[in-house]
């Protein structure tokens, strides 16, 4: 098995890609090159730079590629807030979204955490 699928950090954001694809796809179909691109482009940012960095050999390496997944969850955090009081996304969907994206960041700060403890 790969190293990164072993990461909670990389499963939950691996699944939240899929939850905002769905989300997204209700969108009006003026915002396919708007806000659905960056939403899913942040979104997909995150596992892909997690799965990077857990390839590559050293571990600064590593939290750089984690630096670069919490980048990619703040962007998600201010397009989920525009897309919520566009209406693009109801209230319900916003707040599961942006708590899921607080466990993802908390965990990907424990990693790094981890990382640099034993760099």
């Amino acid at each position: 098995m790969k190293p990164h699928k072993q990461l909670n950090s990389w499963k939950k954001s691996f699944e939240l890609v899929k939850i905002l694809y769905a989300i997204t796809a209700s969108f009006p179909p003026d915002e396919r090159f708007g806000l659905v691109s960056q939403i899913r482009r942040a979104a997909v940012s995150v596992p892909v730079n997690i799965a990077e960095g857990a390839a590559r050999k050293g571990k600064k390496e590593f939290i750089h590629f984690l630096h670069i997944a919490l980048g990619s969850l703040t962007e998600l955090d201010t397009l989920i807030l525009l897309s919520t009081d566009l209406k693009f996304m109801s209230e319900e969907q916003s707040i599961s979204v942006i708590n899921e994206l607080d466990i993802i960041g908390k965990l990907i700060f424990g990693l790094v955490k981890k990382l640099e403890d034993s760099v």
